[in-house]
């Protein structure tokens, strides 16, 4: 049988895939130093602007507008898409302010204290300082006023029209003391039809937001790294997502977590957690039981559909340890044993929970 997602599900989608995403920053700054922390979040954002950021001016309607203040809503109305909070403002068609204000949602609560400035720095270089290039206007820039992991009420910053060509170390520029976001209403900020949406479909939005995440994250990292050694630094910070993050999500499903009895009902009460959260990925699942435990069976692997990975197996080995992580939290006395198969018929995937 397959289990309906429901709402908190959809939740846990989005809080899983952005605490993996800081986890895996933070684990490199921690294991592989700063310099290929930066590069990678560069490498994450760069990507994702690439197969982002036109075609989505064109789904928001913003094609049309002056370059400054297209790039800005761009941003102002993608996040407020995810659920992130943003602030914009437009001063005239060659300048547009946004901003995000605390909490930053990719630097989740005390995470933020461990971000070095350049890696932050790395997203705007990343993506906001390529808008122009993309955009065909050489002399668009982004200038950063403030950044939150460097004490500053938010991240904010101007796309401005320097109506000549940039140099590319130009095209992001800070400058911080000198100008700040003027003051905002927020209740007159643009508005989305997202504003009407009932809970769940935010929800189902969040979780296609975060998901992204994961999506650029698997052949970023192996191309920066390596599948093995991308392998072993993701599988690692998965597992201590899944172990972190278990209790929380379980209890927003009404789900027991922490159990420790090691029987029938601890396996299926895992099963409809794993699966929930499966399906509210976009997988294709369902649950089997007999007489020897509970099995979650997956057809396809949907998250990863249309990317060219250099090791399909090895990336699907480091995204599991975020439900072997999970398993462990909700009760250490079960097994989980996971079999996977790659071959012309697509993946198939099943995970065998079972007391011990």
């Amino acid at each position: 049988m397959a289990e309906e997602p429901g709402t908190a599900a959809y939740r846990a989608v989005g809080t899983l895939y952005n605490a993996l995403m800081t986890a895996l920053v933070l684990g490199l700054v921690t294991r592989r130093g700063e310099d290929t922390a930066r590069e990678y979040v560069f490498r994450h954002f760069r990507r994702q602007h690439l197969e982002k950021f036109l075609p989505g001016l064109q789904k928001l309607g913003l094609a049309d507008q002056p370059d400054a203040p297209a790039c800005a809503l761009y941003h102002y109305h993608s996040n407020a898409l995810g659920g992130v909070k943003t602030g914009y403002l437009r001063e005239s068609d060659s300048k547009a302010w946004v901003r995000y204000p605390p909490p930053r949602w990719i630097w989740r609560g005390t995470a933020i204290a461990a971000v070095p400035h350049a890696v932050s720095a790395a997203m705007l270089h990343g993506w906001h300082g390529h808008n122009g290039v993309s955009l065909g206007n050489p002399g668009l820039g982004f200038v950063c006023t403030g950044m939150t992991v460097d004490g500053s009420p938010g991240l904010e910053g101007y796309y401005i029209d320097h109506g000549r060509p940039l140099a590319e170390h130009e095209r992001v520029r800070f400058a911080y003391g000198t100008e700040q976001m003027p003051r905002i209403d927020w209740a007159a900020q643009p508005k989305l039809e997202t504003a009407n949406w009932p809970e769940e479909r935010r929800q189902r939005t969040f979780r296609a937001y975060a998901l992204e995440y994961l999506r650029t994250m698997l052949p970023t990292l192996q191309g920066l790294l390596g599948a093995a050694e991308a392998r072993t630094e993701l599988g690692r910070v998965a597992r201590l997502v899944g172990l972190q993050f278990h209790e929380e999500t379980a209890r927003d499903m009404d789900l027991p977590t922490d159990v420790e009895r090691g029987d029938r009902e601890s396996a299926r009460d895992f099963a409809r957690w794993l699966s929930r959260v499966l399906a509210a990925g976009g997988e294709d699942v369902d649950t089997v039981e007999d007489d020897d435990g509970v099995t979650v069976r997956q057809r396809g692997w949907r998250a990863v559909r249309d990317l060219a990975l250099d090791d399909p197996l090895a990336a699907f080995d480091a995204w599991n340890e975020l439900w072997l992580g999970a398993a462990a939290a909700h009760d250490r006395f079960l097994s989980l044993t996971t079999t996977r198969a790659l071959d012309d018929q697509g993946w198939r995937v099943a995970w065998r929970i079972a007391a011990r």
